[in-house]
């Protein structure tokens, strides 16, 4: 957007985007993350997993907050895409410590998904709210139009919904999910509206005599490892269609209307997107860029989303999978030396002087443990579809790996260096992704077929 514009929401909220308020954001964000650096103290007393887990379900799900936080120092901002990518089991019931736990949590998740649809309500579809003060909140695109945001509105609402599906003794699952379903009905026009939207913004792209649909055939749009900057990523089109698949589901939007949009029906525009990025027998992570060896060529977010792009239900997208699991695995580039901590690729294509400085480099030479977390989930959804035990026993040492981490570093990382350090930069002290903290819990007991941390309501 080139000019200011201001949205008012029925309950009071007022959105924000364009020139002056990403410039407000960005100072906003600056400041937050300089004080952090310089006057955040570290939970050096804490160190068994129980009580670092216990101290970040207090700071992630505090009834302070406004909405859901991811952690230090991203506590001054809301990530749309969070509810997708990384807090997919806020409501497991093995996660909740005890009834007080689980009220919080599901009050926080009604408060933070209300706001995102005010959001849309208001047009306002960003990778990232920053909150501007009594009830004012700024919509900023850091990189490059989102791919996912949609998706983890959808992934919040999925949550709500499905709440009172899990065996709890919680009566606050029950009333999350009737939240979730006055909510569906308040803004499903809304989220159609947008989904609709989304879908006629697809671009044509031909390949080898064949027209795909690409989001970003043109120019990038943002994932998770947004900071990359690169135009026809396999992550973002994932998103997408995961998008329209969640949207389906919901009763949102009819799939007839998807497919009259699209040209296509969601099973062949997915097994499209997996035909091109597949052409090699691996996953491309990328269809830009010069033709390099394969691990070159692959990155770990591939994995996308928990019940998401892969289901795992057919030969030959199982067989894409295993190839470009096993690229990575085998290739020590692509890993933090004698540990089962994987970095999002084997070579850091942007690592410029503001990562050194200011932002970490999302996108190579660092290890997200989440995205770990969901490499372990994504094997163990293999070995399940196969019928096999090929990848078990690699999955549990990603995961035994990311417990240590945290003991040893004090808290659940968002980023961890390619030296299996703190990752950190001159203006950045590194992340605790605290309410990333459920997702490990819930692949751990999946895993290793026991809870990791038991409480006693």
């Amino acid at each position: 957007m080139n000019s200011d514009i201001s949205l008012p929401s029925h309950r009071g909220n007022r959105f924000y985007r364009g020139r002056a308020a990403t410039f407000v954001a960005n100072t906003l964000q600056a400041v937050n993350f300089l004080g952090d650096r310089f006057l955040r103290k570290s939970q050096h007393s804490l160190t068994a997993i129980g009580d670092l887990y216990r101290h970040s379900m207090d700071s992630a799900f505090s009834v302070t907050e406004a909405f859901l936080v991811t952690g230090a120092p991203h506590a001054s901002a809301y990530y749309p895409r969070d509810f997708a990518w990384f807090y997919p089991d806020v409501l497991d019931p093995e996660t909740i410590m005890d009834s007080q736990d689980a009220v919080r949590r599901a009050r926080l998740l009604e408060k933070s998904v209300r706001l995102l649809l005010e959001a849309v309500r208001a047009d306002v579809v960003t990778t990232t709210i920053v909150p501007a003060g009594r009830g004012r909140y700024l919509g900023v695109n850091y990189f490059s139009r989102p791919s996912d945001t949609l998706l983890g509105i959808l992934a919040g609402l999925q949550q709500m919904l499905s709440a009172e599906e899990r065996a709890s003794s919680h009566l606050a699952m029950s009333q999350c999910a009737h939240a979730g379903r006055l909510l569906l009905a308040e803004y499903g026009a809304d989220l159609r509206r947008a989904i609709v939207k989304l879908a006629s913004e697809l671009e044509p792209f031909d390949a080898d005599g064949i027209k795909y649909l690409l989001c970003d055939a043109g120019r990038p749009r943002s994932a998770a490892t947004d900071t990359r900057a690169e135009r026809r990523r396999f992550v973002t089109n994932a998103c997408i269609y995961t998008t329209f698949v969640w949207s389906v589901q919901l009763g949102i939007v009819d799939e007839n209307e998807l497919k009259r949009l699209l040209g296509r029906n969601l099973a062949k525009y997915k097994r499209d997107l997996l035909r091109l990025f597949g052409r090699d027998g691996y996953i491309r992570h990328s269809l830009d860029g010069p033709v390099s060896a394969p691990v070159s060529m692959v990155a770990l977010d591939f994995v996308s989303v928990h019940r998401g792009f892969w289901d795992m239900n057919d030969a030959n997208e199982r067989a894409l999978f295993a190839a470009t699991t096993d690229l990575i695995i085998a290739e020590p580039r692509f890993r933090i030396p004698s540990t089962f901590h994987f970095l999002v690729s084997a070579d850091n294509p942007r690592n410029k002087m503001i990562h050194k400085i200011a932002a970490p480099a999302y996108q190579g030479r660092s290890s997200w443990p989440t995205f770990n977390v969901e490499f372990a989930d994504r094997m163990l959804d293999f070995d399940e579809a196969a019928g096999s035990d090929i990848y078990r026993a690699c999955a549990q040492g990603i995961l035994k790996d990311i417990r240590i981490a945290t003991e040893v570093h004090g808290g659940y990382q968002e980023l961890i260096s390619e030296q299996g350090l703190k990752y950190r930069t001159w203006a950045y002290k590194g992340a605790v992704a605290h309410s990333w903290f459920p997702r490990f819990l819930s692949v751990w007991r999946r895993a290793y077929g026991t809870p990791l941390l038991r409480w006693d309501d």
